[in-house]
């Protein structure tokens, strides 16, 4: 379990209740949202090469559907816990509604190492996951996606499996999933795509030059790696990389491409010939225009914070920052990127995917990342209006935007009185860009 001082769900139910507070809602908001509606845990039988029956432990946290089915991934990860599940659950809420997408938060895991884990040990795992939470999800209900240690290959046997219980096919219940199988083009690096969205919208704020800035990033999974190589195409230089395993700088710049080759090729970016070895502390402290966390939670504490030197912290990954150490970046005049804008980009090209699915019409790359752009521009600036307008963090902004819709949907359905509440700008999309992050022609 993590430390109470640094518990997730703890975090997010403190960012809540400032948020109920600062825009007048009634004690109702808060006692509707700071817990899950629904929670599910599963405990799954898997019979290992070795012929052992081994049951892990897994979890379901379906948060708040007052704006549709609830929407959120599945992580495999030795330190999965049920504060964790219902704080991302929570978060994934926050991130749709500022969005403007039609769900709710839920998130899911296993307490697993899948790196432990024969190939067909973890098909059996995530078949077994399915089966124990048919009942509990669909498409109308609640979608899962993957995240930290899942993939599409994870997906399409949880397809396969949930195809097999119901008896028909049916791809809108899980999104994220191989593009033969119903999935959308642009999903694998929509997170990191939308967190580079958000990072050259507040370079253009804050009168920065993406081709003159430097970035640091912790991380280099399904996430972090796209943002480098994003910003390596957008001219920024990438210093440093760091991974569970290890990390690599260099002050003039890493070869993206060729750390990318590496990394898939070692599992790690660690030992990558391109520069000198760098640790997490090492890296936080790093003279470095951004500073993107693209790892797990909680990273960023009261006890590094202070050493952070990045003008840009963009959170790649949800809950990196405590809020303690959140605070002390304010004061400091760091500009944060939230996580709930930053990385929003992954649930809404599986937003995308499952009305693909819904429709049977399937989009062009060109279309995903232009109305990707269009929904991620346009609730930057959203964010940064309230920012601006109610002196507040640009966190507080984020969760102000966000509640803010979610208490009109609680006051329209009836869960809730009618309240006069202080509004804030609600996202309008912004026009559609051309790809900006597209690979060099010469690279084709």
């Amino acid at each position: 379990m993590p430390e109470a001082n640094h518990s997730p769900l703890r975090a997010a139910q403190k960012q809540l209740a400032a948020v109920v507070e600062r825009l007048g809602l009634g004690p109702d908001v808060y006692e509707l949202l700071k817990e899950p509606a629904r929670v599910i845990e599963v405990s799954i039988p898997v019979r290992m090469d070795s012929g052992r029956l081994k049951l892990f432990k897994g979890y379901r946290a379906q948060h708040c559907d007052v704006l549709g089915p609830t929407k959120g991934g599945i992580r495999f990860h030795p330190r999965v816990d049920l504060d964790e599940v219902k704080a991302l659950a929570i978060w994934m809420t926050f991130k749709c509604a500022l969005l403007g997408l039609p769900y709710g938060g839920a998130k899911g895991g296993v307490i697993c190492d899948p790196r432990e884990l024969s190939r067909r040990e973890l098909e059996e795992l995530s078949r077994g996951y399915i089966r124990a939470l048919a009942g509990f999800i669909g498409p109308d209900r609640d979608i899962p996606a993957p995240d930290v240690n899942t993939s599409d290959q994870v997906m399409g046997w949880m397809l396969d499996e949930f195809s097999r219980i119901t008896g028909h096919p049916n791809p809108a219940v899980i999104t994220g999933k191989p593009l033969v199988l119903g999935g959308s083009r642009g999903r694998g690096e929509a997170t990191g795509r939308g967190v580079v969205v958000t990072i050259r919208e507040a370079a253009r704020v804050l009168g920065m030059d993406m081709e003159r800035m430097t970035a640091a990033i912790q991380g280099f999974g399904k996430v972090g790696s796209w943002v480098a190589r994003y910003l390596h195409r957008s001219g920024t230089r990438v210093v440093a990389v760091v991974d569970a395993y290890g990390g690599v700088y260099h002050p003039d710049g890493l070869d993206v491409e060729a750390l990318f080759a590496y990394g898939r090729q070692n599992g790690t970016v660690r030992g990558f010939p391109g520069g000198q070895p760098i640790d997490n502390e090492s890296l936080f402290r790093l003279p470095v225009d951004v500073l993107v966390p693209a790892a797990l939670e909680n990273v960023i504490t009261e006890e590094n914070a202070p050493h952070i030197q990045a003008r840009i912290v963009a959170e790649g990954a949800n809950g990196p920052t405590t809020p303690e150490a959140d605070e002390i970046l304010y004061r400091r005049g760091v500009f944060v990127l939230p996580d709930i804008l930053a990385n929003a980009g992954g649930v809404t090209v599986s937003y995308f995917e499952w009305v693909q699915n819904l429709m049977q019409y399937y989009w062009s790359e060109e279309q995903v990342v232009r109305q990707l752009e269009r929904l991620m521009v346009g609730a930057f600036k959203a964010v940064y209006r309230c920012h601006v307008e109610e002196s507040v963090p640009m966190r507080l902004a984020a969760y102000m935007v966000a509640i803010d819709r979610l208490a009109e949907a609680l006051i329209a359905r009836g869960w809730v009185p009618a309240t006069d509440y202080h509004h804030v700008p609600q996202p309008e999309p912004a026009e559609a860009a051309v790809d900006v992050f597209r690979e060099p022609a010469a690279s084709v």
